[in-house]
């Protein structure tokens, strides 16, 4: 699989070049086999990237945005060209399935191709002074839109190609050069990326891969003079971090949650189950907006654990190349850490419905009942299958709970009282709130907002083309402005 990538790609200067030295291999998962091999780049190497990105940026926000985004049209073909083989990849490198994986790979084509026409409609706007007091007529201001420089994108395992192209191509269409550093697991991936964008006709100049560790390179990358915009998705602990060492560098920052579904009394309980277990377990439960806890009204709390345990013992536990739902945790540190929230909230009253027993970095999907808010399960985010239901009184119950957290990136509403949902989301401290839905990040054009230790910045196509720009204005002094004269 993916022979080309086999001794690795790193993109320096005005070339494509294989390295044989100070190279990482990158293991499945699945079975420990070798997915491939990526360059660790050292920091000189690193400076020289810069350097060759920051030469020939300016070149390429010279480019007509047409000619631009008919460069990015070209990715998007190259994405659905390589669907196989790229979702392959992806299975073999982070254990999603392959049915996933050839969704992200295709919503990542849309994704590049909304962009690139969304990039076109960046428009500016004119001002005359007179609209401010005491002014006249005699100033013309034209504002419009520049590319910031170099954009940093820094995007995680979990979706090492669509949230990868979430930063390239708003980037890249609004005239940056874009430096990808993928994760660990996912370099292997993010390196055939590189590539493939470079094959779509995307200059070497203005788009680079960096692979390596990010306890080696994070730091020295995040806080490189040249790079003039960083975005980035993970956890919130290293997100703060980056935040303090990043300056006066503009960041968009897509962190953790501990995403609540709150399910009211008169909750269509069987949609309401569907829709949780759907959000809750979707690859493993390890996704940023999977719902990771259930504020359940008490007097229909016994009803929805029934069906949801239902419905859980259904789901398909094993590999992903079968279309699993549960699969092997990419970190078998995770699958550990899941099944101590477990056992520490069994061992403090809460009662294991179903799952809870790991065998290696697989963790079958656990539904915990009666979970209280001195269990660490109702707090912490385990990016792993696990679901604790917590009993509420009531809607005002739920809101304190779910406000309480630490972050705040979304919430789901469960109820037929439409007015009632409305103004319990209105109060809800979260970037989006989903009514009758599960937590879901797309569609990809919708905004994508983090609020507490969730993140910082709106992404979606077009707030993320705005993020990854800043506003110019061009003001012209006209020595004449008596209007009356020109009658």
């Amino acid at each position: 699989m993916a022979e080309n990538l086999d001794g690795s790609y790193f993109f320096l200067g005005n070339k494509v070049a294989p390295v044989q030295d100070q190279i990482t291999e990158i293991y499945s998962p699945i079975d420990g086999s070798s997915v491939g091999k990526v360059h660790e780049f050292t920091h000189q190497e690193i400076d020289e990237t810069f350097e060759f990105l920051a030469k020939n940026q300016p070149a390429w926000e010279a480019v007509p945005v047409d000619q631009r985004a008919k460069a990015l049209n070209r990715v998007a073909d190259l994405l659905e060209e390589n669907l196989e083989e790229l979702s392959d990849l992806i299975v073999m490198e982070i254990a999603k399935s392959k049915k996933d994986a050839k969704d992200e790979v295709t919503r990542s084509a849309d994704f590049v191709r909304y962009t690139a026409e969304e990039a076109k409609r960046a428009n500016g706007e004119t001002q005359f002074s007179d609209a401010f007091p005491g002014q006249g007529r005699n100033k013309l201001a034209v504002v419009h839109r520049v590319p910031l420089g170099i954009v940093l994108a820094i995007p995680p395992f979990n979706y090492p190609v669509n949230l990868a192209l979430s930063k390239i191509a708003p980037g890249l269409a609004t005239g940056n050069a874009v430096l990808l550093k993928p994760p660990t697991q996912g370099s292997v991936v993010g390196t055939y990326l590189g590539k493939l964008l470079l094959d779509a006709g995307i200059p070497k100049g203005v788009m680079a891969v960096v692979t390596g560790r990010g306890s080696r390179i994070g730091d020295y990358l995040v806080q490189h003079p040249k790079v003039s915009m960083i975005s980035f998705t993970g956890s919130t602990e290293t997100g703060i971090s980056l935040a303090k060492k990043a300056g006066m560098v503009p960041l968009m920052l897509e962190l953790g949650g501990k995403d609540a579904a709150i399910v009211l009394e008169d909750a269509d309980l069987e949609a309401a189950a569907q829709d949780i277990v759907a959000g809750a377990f979707a690859y493993s439960g390890q996704r940023c907006t999977a719902v990771k806890r259930v504020l359940v009204s008490e007097t229909i709390a016994d009803q929805l654990v029934n069906l949801l345990e239902e419905k859980i013992k259904k789901l398909q536990v094993g590999d992903p190349r079968d279309n699993a739902v549960i699969t092997p945790l990419v970190e078998i540190s995770t699958a550990e850490k899941g099944e101590e929230l477990i056992s520490q909230a069994v061992n403090k009253g809460a009662r294991l419905v179903v799952g809870g027993t790991r065998e290696s970095n697989i963790l079958p999907p656990a539904l915990l009942d009666h979970v209280t808010t001195d269990m660490d399960i109702a707090w912490v985010e385990p990016f792993a299958p696990i679901l604790p239901i917590i009993r509420v009184k009531n809607a005002q119950d739920a809101l304190h709970i779910a406000n309480e957290s630490e972050y705040g990136l979304q919430a789901a509403i469960f109820s037929k009282d439409i007015d009632g949902a409305l103004k319990l989301a209105m109060n809800l401290d979260v970037g989006s709130v989903q009514i009758n839905g599960k937590t879901s990040r797309g569609p990809d054009h919708f905004p994508f907002v983090g609020a507490k230790n969730s993140g910082m910045g709106a992404q979606g196509v077009r707030y993320s083309i705005e993020a990854m720009t800043r506003v110019k204005t061009i003001i012209f002094n006209m020595k004449d402005p008596n209007l009356e004269k020109m009658k």
